[in-house]
């Protein structure tokens, strides 16, 4: 079965002391429905073309559906109600090759 990912770009950060309580939230979510972070930071990024060389995200889930699921969940739901005002990211679901 192929797995799920979330991939996060997030294009600005204007505030990011303000992503301490959505990170921390977001974090509980994630591993409470079996996600595992594989990339999280910005320091060490090179960007091609129309790349953006902020914080980029990547987190695994088991399948597709688990990573639907994890983002639907009123736990991350919550998390996501955290984000401070005029945040902007690029957020994708999307299934892996198997």
């Amino acid at each position: 079965m192929p797995k799920g990912y979330w991939v996060s770009v997030y294009p600005t950060i204007t505030d990011p002391e303000g992503l301490g309580v959505y990170n921390e939230l977001a974090g509980l979510a994630v591993k409470a429905a079996g996600g595992r972070t594989f990339a999280r930071g910005g320091s060490r990024v090179v960007a091609h073309e129309a790349g953006i060389a902020e914080r980029v995200v990547l987190i695994e889930f088991d399948s597709f559906e688990q990573a639907v699921a994890a983002y639907e969940s009123a736990a991350y739901q919550e998390a996501l109600a955290a984000l401070p005002d005029g945040f902007e990211r690029d957020f994708r679901i999307v299934e892996g090759i198997d």
